[in-house]
C-alpha cells in the first residue's frame, strides 16, 4: 500500500481529485486506510514536478473523502520486471 495524496474536491463529473505524493500507474485500485476499495485511477495531469490524479469513484458518494488521505495498491502487471 503506497499513500497516493490527501482529496481536494470531486469534480462536475463525479472524478475524485487528489494531490499527488507518489504518481501512480494508470488503472491502479484506489482504497482508504482502511483497505476498502474507493475507484480506480482514471487520469494523471498537471506539471510533472506537482501532478494530480482523477480517481474513477466506485463508490456513492465521494464527497466525503474530501480532506482523507487514500492508497494506492499497485498492480501485479509490471511487477518483477527489471
Amino acid at each position: 500500500m503506497i499513500r497516493l495524496g490527501r482529496v481536494l474536491h470531486v469534480s462536475s463529473n463525479r472524478n475524485i481529485i487528489i494531490k499527488v505524493e507518489n504518481t501512480p500507474e494508470m488503472g491502479e485500485t484506489v482504497v482508504d486506510e482502511n483497505l476498502k476499495p474507493v475507484g480506480e485511477v482514471f487520469d494523471i495531469f498537471g506539471p510533472v514536478s506537482s501532478p494530480y490524479v482523477a480517481v474513477k469513484p466506485k463508490i456513492i458518494k465521494p464527497d466525503v473523502l474530501v480532506g482523507k488521505v487514500l492508497y494506492v495498491l499497485p498492480s501485479k502487471k509490471g511487477r518483477g520486471k527489471k
